[in-house]
């Protein structure tokens, strides 16, 4: 008899569910990879146990996946003398800073142009 291929053999396992979940883990994958362009990972694993006399074998898989992930985004706060969290240095001298009105091009308005006739 003639080996069966390992595709028609694992379509087999846990009655087909096996494949349905590896086809789902393997789109997590695949995705994050698209998502972070970091590589990852899919691993079906086969444990394969004789069952006593009986000639019969129990096949336990495991699919386990790496799937990678962006940073997480951070917060930068300090700490006050109270033991407080804030967003500004308290060791940073503050600048007493003044907003300045300057003419030119960004006082400007537009307006819309209409074409006038001599007619109107």
């Amino acid at each position: 008899m003639a080996q069966i291929p390992f595709e028609k053999t694992i379509q087999h396992l846990r009655a087909g569910m096996l494949c349905s979940e590896a086809t789902e883990k393997l789109a997590e994958v695949v995705k994050g990879v698209e998502e972070t362009g970091k590589p990852g990972e899919l691993t079906i694993k086969l444990t394969i146990k004789k069952l006593g006399r009986s000639g019969a074998l129990d096949i336990i898989d495991k699919i386990t996946t790496k799937v990678p992930a962006d940073q997480p985004i951070t917060t930068m706060m300090f700490v006050s003398p109270e033991g407080n969290l804030i967003t500004e240095d308290p060791r940073q001298a503050k600048l007493d800073l003044k907003a300045v009105t300057v003419t030119g091009s960004s006082d400007v308005i537009s307006i819309n142009h209409k074409k006038v006739s001599n007619n109107e």
